[in-house]
């Protein structure tokens, strides 16, 4: 076991409350912080983005659309900007010991 964040959140206005642990944890509260203006892996490193977006949509039903933006620079293509759509109220956080 080790030290994991555990946040407990409910969807707005009547959701019940769930409970995300760890990295999809770490990427929820950065969604709901950054709001309309949405998270890439650019601006909030994380190494699978696309997996914690897809696990936050089909396990917990919330609302999380993916934006395809271009950059340039010496390894230019496209990455993706994450926007939550779901209104999240985010009821607790720990850094406590998660199984």
């Amino acid at each position: 076991m080790t030290n994991r964040l555990i946040i407990t959140a409910r969807i707005l206005p009547d959701g019940q409350p769930f409970k995300v642990i760890g990295r999809d944890a770490w990427a929820l509260r950065n969604l709901v912080k950054a709001g309309e203006t949405g998270c890439t892996p650019i601006d909030h490193p994380g190494p699978r983005w696309s997996a914690y977006v897809w696990k936050l949509r089909t396990k917990y039903g919330l609302v999380i659309e993916t934006i395809e933006e271009k950059h340039e620079g010496q390894f230019s293509g496209s990455h993706a900007r994450y926007v939550i759509h779901s209104e999240v109220a985010i009821l607790a956080e720990s850094d406590r010991m998660a199984a």
